[in-house]
């Protein structure tokens, strides 16, 4: 409780949500509350602390004021109707300790290191993009944990963007625009997840626009992620795809080999200590998950912890053969379908009008380079086969040439149309034979 700028006592709440919410619900039962214990009758005010801060910031408030008399143990308090001031929306489990950093996405873990600490000279706002299932997320939701342990006074507020349209729609609805408005452009840090998701939708484009001008203006942080930079966010309008990109783009790549590895021992490790494994599995079981379960890291983190329920106490003294049989669910499509590179490099081939002996050439033409990349591609998603093994298919060619093409057809597959259909249309073609 704390005095107004008259001398009434002030309610003051972490939302105008809560303010909101106390006002319709409760205020009558706190104001009845407050004046069976003040001898001077006063008159029970309600503000959010964005409009307290303001008044303090102009003198209207200058000291704490405390009860005369003090509540009895029995009275309802009014404080259980208030928020907690945990984030709303984060996971306990994705901080930085947590997250494991590697070549594909260590500059972007460098970045969100920085805007946690609240250093300055930082760059605003921060966009953070790659593909589904590379760690935007995680990284964000360690960033709110870190900057609210770095300043447990600062107002942080994380959502998605699909939780921004949907809230501000209600607001529209409910005619209570103002308090959307004071609780995300009151923040000191706002942290928006997966915000292609508003692309198309014009009224939350603006919005979003001018809360993004009102807290650059107020010196205020702002990160973002997407599943793709900026630039190529097409349904979204042009001048707020220039405010996204007028900060610092920062992406997240494919994992590599070894970035894979660390990320399975360092989920091997902490499920083994959680559950009390004595040991971890062998290391040619470890190698396997890294190399050959397909897909982004989430899906490696989901065999991982198919791969620790199912063995149970028997983890450490695990066969290859007995991992192979426990994942087969998450290799269920490379064993179904007996996809080999061969075969890949036949349909591609065919499909781009080029000869298989084309794709093991040294020819790097566009019209050949981009079908072999796209060809590798697929070779990494639909078969067993690890970088070296499919670089060896390719004419001899390096690990770090398969990781490239990788990364290229996934970024391809965002921005370039035709070869989003050429890879559908391959993968159609595989699933079919």
């Amino acid at each position: 409780m704390k005095p107004g700028p008259y001398g009434d006592p002030v309610l003051v709440t972490p939302t105008a949500y809560a303010r909101d919410w106390i006002s319709k619900n409760a205020i009558r039962r706190a104001q009845e509350l407050w004046q069976q214990h003040d001898p001077d009758a006063r008159i029970l005010d309600i503000l959010c602390r964005v409009d307290y801060d303001d008044q303090v910031r102009t003198g209207g408030i200058v000291t704490a004021l405390v009860p005369s008399t003090p509540v009895a143990a029995s009275e309802p308090v009014v404080e259980a109707v208030v928020p907690a001031t945990r984030i709303s929306g984060l996971q306990d489990r994705l901080t930085f300790d947590t997250f494991v950093p590697g070549r594909g996405n260590e500059f972007a873990y460098t970045m969100s290191r920085q805007v946690a600490s609240w250093a300055d000279g930082h760059f605003n706002p921060v966009f953070f993009h790659g593909p589904y299932g590379y760690g935007k997320t995680h990284l964000l939701n360690a960033i709110g944990w870190e900057a609210q342990a770095k300043r447990p006074d600062a107002r942080i507020v994380y959502l998605t963007a699909e939780k921004f349209t949907s809230t501000f729609v209600k607001a529209l609805m409910d005619k209570s625009t103002s308090a959307f408005k004071d609780e995300v452009r009151g923040a000191d840090l706002l942290l928006v997840d997966d915000v292609h998701f508003i692309g198309g939708k014009t009224s939350s484009q603006e919005e979003l626009f001018h809360t993004l001008t009102s807290l650059i203006e107020n010196n205020r942080r702002v990160v973002f992620t997407a599943d793709r930079p900026p630039t190529q966010l097409n349904e979204i309008e042009a001048r707020l795809r220039s405010h996204l990109s007028s900060g610092l783009v920062c992406a997240l790549d494919v994992a590599d080999q070894s970035l894979r590895m660390g990320i399975v021992e360092r989920k091997l490790g902490q499920l083994s200590q959680r559950l009390g494994v004595a040991q971890c599995p062998r290391a040619e079981v470890m190698q396997f998950l890294a190399d050959r379960v397909p897909g982004s890291i989430r899906e490696l983190e989901g065999a991982v912890n198919t791969l620790v329920a199912s063995a149970g106490a028997r983890l450490g003294s695990l066969t290859l053969e007995e991992a192979m049989a426990l994942l087969q669910p998450n290799l269920k499509v490379a064993v179904e379908r007996r996809v080999t590179v061969d075969e890949i490099q036949k349909l591609t081939a065919d499909h781009f009008g080029l000869k298989q002996a084309d794709l093991l050439s040294e020819r790097r033409t566009r019209s050949v380079a981009r079908p072999r990349q796209v060809a590798m591609w697929l070779c990494k998603q639909h078969t067993t086969r690890s970088y070296p093994d499919i670089g060896r298919r390719f004419g001899g060619r390096d690990h770090t040439t398969v990781l490239h093409a990788v990364k290229k057809v996934e970024e391809l597959l965002q921005a370039d149309d035709q070869i989003a259909r050429d890879v559908e249309a391959l993968t159609r073609k595989l699933r079919s034979n």
